[in-house]
């Protein structure tokens, strides 16, 4: 492997469940790398053989879940592929950095997409791509126009607030659908928000 190619990935905020750990341990095995785990109440620690190098994975333990934690430089292709597969099918959020000769592209990743990518090539800064807001200006004008903006307001800020608390009691009961039913919901009235507020 290339030294002068290698991916970090920071701030990760990937959480899932035993299933999942089984297959990313099953699909390590499967690309022939040699491993080991060890598991305590507390984490789940996953260390892989990369050439010379060990890299030490770390999941904590949350509930019946696990959440991945720490900051990670692979300069393994097959790994950090696996890794990216792990991110998008968890959907999981994370600022991946890329480093290639001079060069070095750094993506935030926010429930497993890709939603802004910057290319930096020395002093120069280039955004290579970022994701559209959702909101579009005909929502914007009909939004402007609209009288009853003052009175939905805080009828609003209340659903939020309510909704908030219905996706808190699912993510404390563990109950998937209703994580995902609260963070539609939670979009729904977020762009709602944005289009009043502008």
């Amino acid at each position: 492997m290339n030294k002068s190619h290698e991916v970090e990935y920071c701030n990760l905020d990937v959480r899932f469940d035993r299933r999942l750990i089984r297959q990313f341990i099953k699909d390590l095995i499967q690309e022939g790398y040699s491993l080991y785990w060890n598991e305590s109440d507390k984490e789940f620690v996953i260390s892989i053989r990369s050439g010379r190098k060990l890299v030490k994975l770390q999941f904590h333990r949350v509930g019946e879940r696990f959440k991945m934690v720490g900051n990670y430089v692979l300069r393994d292709d097959k790994l950090a592929e696996l890794m990216e597969r792990l991110i998008n099918d968890t959907r999981g959020h994370a600022v991946v950095k890329r480093f290639k000769d001079r060069q070095i592209v750094i993506e935030n990743i926010m429930f497993g997409e890709i939603i802004r990518m910057v290319e930096i090539n020395g002093v120069e800064r280039k955004v290579v791509y970022e994701r559209e807001s959702a909101v579009t200006s005909q929502e914007v004008s009909a939004a402007i126009k609209s009288r009853r903006i003052e009175d939905r307001i805080p009828v609003l800020r209340l659903e939020m607030d309510y909704e908030l608390a219905v996706l808190a009691e699912a993510i404390a009961a563990d109950d998937r659908e209703g994580i995902e039913s609260g963070k539609r919901r939670m979009e729904e009235l977020r762009q709602e928000m944005v289009t009043m507020e502008l």
